[in-house]
């Protein structure tokens, strides 16, 4: 296949997949093969064009021109390559996980779940290899729709009010702050492609240009800066399979993944210059804010939905510095954080099904009854906080590295504070878990581990969680090609 044709597959995969769940929907073992088998060809054709972009191919793929100078468009740079190996990689342990959820739980509805979770996987593929930013402002939308019936999959006034949250903080940011900022793009630049360097060099300065980044920053809600982040914690009624695609798989991934690509193919470091040190002090707030409110949440998801809030900051705070090294960090940290994350809700999942229990203070002992769901969950503990042998010491480090490179000590300031508010919030879990006797109840109803299909997910994740670290050449390769190579 040539390279137009992988993309063009790329998107139409997990579209297909999701007719096929259909046509099984009354055959669960055949529905939930097509759904396997959809994420390993998906994988299969992402993986396919990995040599070609290590190699300085670009390839692309026009469909259409809607209006005039607004094409609906494709092209495959090193950031998107490493976002999209990300979504369709996860997509296939996401689905082995599901399967032992949904049927463990005895979950209602779980054909429109496997469909809606396909097509979301589509529209993340879409942003991903999004050429310009008409076409990701597209995907970006139909990822909010997509995903809504997922957030509001339980049905019930709790999950209908989440839902209402997610839905208008996504469409509403994006309506209010990023329609307004493509159409200002295009207005300026006479084009929204993405470029390297840049679109708006020469074009803006001083307070256009700050309130342009302002209105791109906000309008790509998924990223979670405060005050906008509301809808990540509203959307925790949803099942934990649906949390980790909102937080590990596709949509805070597209935020952030938006993010840098607007600040480095629509804005150029350079061109920033001066104009962003707003934004690093609003992602440092977020980053401590959101970490605070993490230490003092007694229950599991919602501490892990605000250590996403904060975990994505780092992305936009090192984004924002506008420091070569930072910038790596920032897309190094979008594959360490949707591994190390994903481990975290898969394992917090496990704890559900297998002893249903929600809350921190319920975990005394749970260790020793589920050593590889824990053992898992404190390896992404590991890389959320920064700590090696974790993926996540490498996107910190990179990150500090370019913080310290800047000389900007308040960036170096927050990193620092941050890791040890991250710590406070994950090792008591681990103390509980592992050193504490168990609780009353467990001595009375005793459980081990979850299905086997989830246990093996979260195993395979908290693998790749430390298999980054020791192998993050890929993932490197691409982020500086972003840059040109590493300066």
């Amino acid at each position: 296949m040539t390279p137009e044709h992988l993309i063009l597959a790329s998107l139409a995969l997990p579209a297909a997949g999701a007719a096929a769940i259909l046509a099984c929907r009354r055959a669960p073992n055949l529905r939930e093969a097509a759904t396997l088998a959809s994420a390993a060809l998906l994988f299969l054709c992402v993986a396919a064009l990995l040599p070609g972009v290590l190699a300085g191919a670009r390839p692309a793929l026009r469909l259409m021109e809607v209006l005039p100078g607004l094409d609906l468009a494709f092209a495959v740079e090193p950031l998107g390559m490493l976002f999209a190996l990300v979504a369709s990689g996860l997509w296939i342990v996401n689905s082995l996980y599901s399967i032992g959820y949904m049927r463990g739980n005895d979950e209602a509805n779980q054909t429109r779940f496997y469909v809606c979770f396909a097509l979301a996987i589509a529209a993340a593929l879409g942003i991903a290899f999004s050429a310009n930013v008409f076409t990701l402002f597209v995907f970006y939308e139909l990822l909010t729709l997509i995903t809504y019936p997922l957030v509001t999959h339980h049905g019930s006034d709790k999950a209908r009010n989440g839902g209402r949250t997610y839905l208008g903080l996504l469409v509403g940011t994006s309506v209010l702050f990023l329609l307004p900022a493509l159409a200002f793009t295009w207005h300026v630049a006479g084009t929204t492609d993405f470029a390297p360097g840049g679109i708006l060099g020469g074009r803006l300065d001083g307070l256009a240009l700050a309130g342009l980044l302002a209105l791109y920053m906000f309008g790509l809600g998924k990223a979670a800066l405060m005050p906008f982040h509301r809808w990540l914690p509203a959307a925790m009624v949803a099942p934990t399979p649906v949390s980790a695609l909102l937080h590990a798989v596709a949509v805070v991934k597209a935020g952030v993944f938006s993010v840098v690509k607007v600040v480095v193919y629509v804005f150029g470091l350079d061109n920033l210059a001066g104009s962003a040190d707003w934004l690093v002090a609003v992602a440092g707030f977020t980053i401590l804010a959101a970490s605070v409110v993490a230490l003092n949440a007694d229950n599991l998801k919602r501490r892990l939905a605000y250590s996403t809030v904060s975990q994505l900051s780092y992305v936009v705070l090192a984004a924002a510095l506008l420091a070569p090294l930072s910038v790596v960090g920032a897309a190094l940290h979008i594959a360490a954080h949707a591994l190390g994350k994903i481990t975290l809700f898969f394992a917090a999942g496990a704890i559900y099904t297998a002893a249903h229990k929600t809350e921190v203070s319920q975990l005394d002992g749970i260790g020793r009854r589920m050593p590889w769901t824990m053992g898992a969950f404190a390896i992404g503990a590991l890389s959320m906080i920064g700590l090696p042998p974790a993926a996540g010491f490498v996107s910190k480090w990179y990150m500090l590295s370019g913080a310290m490179a800047a000389s900007h000590w308040p960036a170096v300031a927050v990193i620092a504070a941050s890791t040890l508010l991250n710590a406070g919030y994950f090792l008591p879990i681990l103390w509980r878990a592992f050193f504490r006797p168990a609780a009353a109840d467990d001595a009375h109803h005793p459980h081990g581990e979850a299905p086997l299909p989830m246990v093996i997910a979260l195993t395979l994740t908290a693998a790749g969680t430390l298999a980054l670290f020791f192998q993050p050449d890929v993932p490197l390769a691409l982020a500086q090609q972003m840059l040109g190579g590493l300066p």
